[in-house]
């Protein structure tokens, strides 16, 4: 038989390829569903919009605005990275999915890629529609943009590692209350309504050290104050991080 009779070869695709087209499926499914749209774009946007028209919390200086944006930028964060990453995962645990995925020459780590991949994409489209609606509210941002890029980008890898450890230990129902919990918890108690110097001192000291208020409060010291990189809440972040993915790479069950 000469050289050539089959070719092109069947075969796996290049990694490149298996993990943009997976990243792509992982996001239109993403967008296609009704809940997780709620949950990652129009929570985030009402919250935005509701409490920086109405006085109801009491933020300090200046335009509410000027506080709750970057707030409910980490808000969008969480939202993506950990909570709908987090409640999809764990029903294609249950239904199977991961298992089948596991089987394909798509590697594991190569699947977790992907999946990073859809929610930094998704997030890409939060910031863009939260960024235009507080600047027409009346956002006047401030600080440097890679300062900014970079406590997002910490801000989605410590969700991420913590949704996934969610997903990959708790059964699916386990997961989705949870995870639902979790997010309205930190929605009052992570400094995105509520800035953190309105709780009691001992449990403020607490709840600084949460990954939503230091990406909340990273956030708005850059972008409100223009400071400089704010070292302390990314060193909270990569501790977070590593802690996440560590514990999630250690006890994560593909069925």
């Amino acid at each position: 038989m000469s050289a050539g009779t089959y070719a092109p070869r069947p075969g796996a695709a290049p990694l490149a390829r298996m993990i943009g087209a997976q990243a792509a499926f992982e996001t239109k499914m993403l967008l296609r569903n009704g809940e997780q749209l709620l949950l990652t774009v129009v929570i985030p946007s009402l919250v935005l919009v509701l409490f920086s028209t109405v006085g109801i919390i009491d933020t300090g200086t200046g335009e509410p605005v000027d506080f709750l944006a970057p707030g409910v930028l980490a808000l969008a964060v969480m939202s993506t990275a950990f909570t709908g990453q987090a409640i999809a995962t764990g029903f294609e645990r249950r239904y199977g999915v991961l298992k089948r995925l596991g089987a394909s020459p798509l590697p594991r780590w190569a699947l977790l890629s992907a999946k990073t991949l859809s929610v930094l994409a998704t997030e890409v489209l939060q910031v863009a529609l939260l960024t235009v609606i507080a600047f027409t509210l009346g956002w006047s941002p401030q600080g440097d943009p890679l300062s900014v890029l970079l406590l997002l980008v910490l801000g989605t890898v410590a969700f991420s590692g913590l949704g996934l450890l969610m997903a990959g230990t708790l059964r699916a129902e386990a997961t989705l209350a949870a995870a639902n919990l979790v997010f309205l918890l930190l929605l009052v108690g992570g400094g995105v309504i509520v800035p953190l110097d309105r709780f009691p001192d001992g449990l403020e000291s607490v709840l600084a050290l949460l990954p939503i208020s230091a990406l909340s409060d990273g956030l708005r010291d850059v972008l409100q104050h223009g400071a400089s990189l704010p070292w302390g809440d990314l060193g909270i972040l990569a501790v977070w991080s590593v802690l996440g993915l560590g514990a999630a790479a250690r006890w994560f069950r593909w069925e």
